[in-house]
């Protein structure tokens, strides 16, 4: 069993969905208190959530942090992706602001990646990462929102192993090849490092 550590539903959902089949329990945290994301970068603000959530419970916690990265737009938008817009988790306002900005730029379907990194802390004097790793995927933004499933950035983010966007791709097919898929195998296989400081 492990304990996740998070506010948005969508991750939490595939979070479950990803880890159950490699055999690990997720419960999820609820009633969690809000840690500013000051990080620059993903892994930083994953870490700032875990430490936070395993001090809070007194329990190891998973926390992840992920988004969306245009390299043709200096990253963007980067760590701020939840936020993009202004207001936070407003997908149908992010996912127009990167349209917009993209057009702007003169870009044709740029390249682009989701990344999530997650990391795992326990409670201590400090609180203590013990676990970090990363997962990548890469594709392009085309033109205009396809498909109804996923959140986010997924309907304008074109997968080109699947030949379509993550907004048209089969949850449980995109539970097997995103970028928070690619992490958390990358977790259950480094687990054993840790697993008698986690009790798993």
């Amino acid at each position: 069993m492990i304990l996740v550590g998070s506010k948005n539903p969508h991750k939490l959902r595939e979070v479950r969905e990803i880890l159950e089949p490699l055999g690990l329990r997720a419960v999820i945290a609820v009633n969690l208190p809000h840690v500013e994301e000051t990080g620059t970068t993903f892994a930083e603000n994953a870490a700032l959530k875990a430490l936070a959530y395993a001090s809070f419970l007194r329990a190891p916690c998973l926390a992840d942090d992920s988004g969306l990265v245009i390299p043709a737009l200096g990253g963007e938008p980067g760590v701020r992706s939840a936020r993009y817009a202004g207001g936070q988790g407003d997908d149908e306002a992010n996912l127009g602001l990167v349209l917009r900005r993209v057009a702007a730029a003169g870009l044709q379907e740029p390249e682009a990646y989701f990344q999530c990194n997650i990391a795992v802390a326990v409670a201590g004097d400090p609180a203590e990462v013990l676990l970090a790793v990363e997962g990548r995927v890469h594709g392009r933004i085309v033109g205009g929102a396809r498909g109804g499933e996923g959140f986010g950035y997924d309907p304008i983010f074109f997968h080109p192993e699947s030949g379509c966007t993550f907004g048209e791709l089969d949850p449980d097919v995109k539970n097997r090849v995103s970028h928070r898929a690619l992490a958390l195998r990358e977790l259950a296989r480094r687990l054993p490092e840790v697993r008698e400081r986690l009790d798993l």
